[in-house]
């Protein structure tokens, strides 16, 4: 891995959990819980949450954008959740979610002028990310700017997440891996156990198809985990959605963005000292 890349995966491995805070916290529960969602499970405000920059979409749409979701899941929750509160709404609730989860999280830091300085640095890295043809990105980055410093550096964290999301995707159809086959290749290299990805609601039989298909492709050996070709194709999804994700993030020098991984840290270290976030995830950092 170059030094840009390895640059590039530690900012995404810093700001992944800075945004994620919305689908964990209390507080987004509660201001969700405030629009009508059940709240028993977490499903119903993420796809609310989520979706919602992409405008009342329809299920297909959603799926496609969500990639690793069964449909038969974001059937579920979509077009429902547009019934019980307007997309514009769902975005106005969890701007308030972020604003208190994180005022809980970071304490005095969110007025902090590191943390004012974190959001200008990420702000221009945001709006250096070209858009074209990544619908989750293009959708969020098209949302008005929030003045709060610490809502500006959660908006640009969201942009960049949702700009490397959607180069993934591309990088898992130029290997060829459908939704549920990117899975089971990712729990093959040990990102996560089977069991964590179950929350993408593919049933067993798919599971087992998609594994099945993988070992035709020698990417899997009869134990599930992956094949020296297996784990070099992953290795090279990883390689693509890096170098996808690059681009932003050279409008920055290389003290700006040393500085900002010192801005960043002191932010990381709360929310994931928090115990807020799951510590085995489908995202596999830390593994990955």
């Amino acid at each position: 891995m170059s030094d840009e890349l390895g640059r590039v995966r530690q900012m995404w491995h810093l700001l992944e959990p800075l945004h994620a805070v919305l689908y964990y916290a209390p507080e987004a529960f509660e201001e969700a819980s405030a629009l009508g969602y059940a709240v028993d499970e977490r499903w119903p405000s993420y796809f609310a949450w989520r979706a919602a920059p992409l405008g009342e979409a329809g299920a297909g749409r959603v799926a496609e954008a969500f990639y690793s979701f069964s449909p038969v899941v974001v059937g579920e929750y979509v077009p429902a959740a547009w019934s019980v509160a307007s997309a514009d709404a769902v975005l106005a609730a969890r701007r308030r979610a972020v604003d208190r989860a994180y005022g809980t999280l970071l304490g005095e830091a969110v007025t902090a002028p590191e943390t004012a300085e974190a959001a200008t640095l990420l702000r221009r890295v945001a709006e250096a990310a070209d858009t074209a043809g990544r619908p989750l990105a293009a959708a969020n980055a098209a949302l008005p700017w929030p003045d709060a410093p610490h809502l500006a550096l959660w908006h640009a964290a969201t942009v960049l997440r949702e700009h490397r999301g959607d180069g993934h995707l591309a990088a898992l159809a130029a290997a060829e891996l459908d939704p549920v086959e990117a899975l089971v290749s990712f729990a093959a290299i040990g990102a996560a156990r089977p069991e964590v990805f179950a929350s993408r609601g593919w049933g067993d039989g798919e599971w087992v198809e998609a594994r099945e298909r993988l070992a035709k492709r020698g990417l899997v050996a009869d134990d599930g985990t992956a094949t020296e070709a297996g784990g070099a194709l992953r290795a090279e999804v990883e390689r693509r959605t890096d170098e996808a994700a690059a681009a932003p993030w050279r409008v920055l020098t290389d003290q700006e963005r040393e500085r900002l991984v010192e801005l960043l840290g002191p932010l990381w270290v709360a929310v994931i000292g928090s115990g807020l976030l799951p510590s085995e995830n489908t995202m596999g950092i830390g593994k990955v």
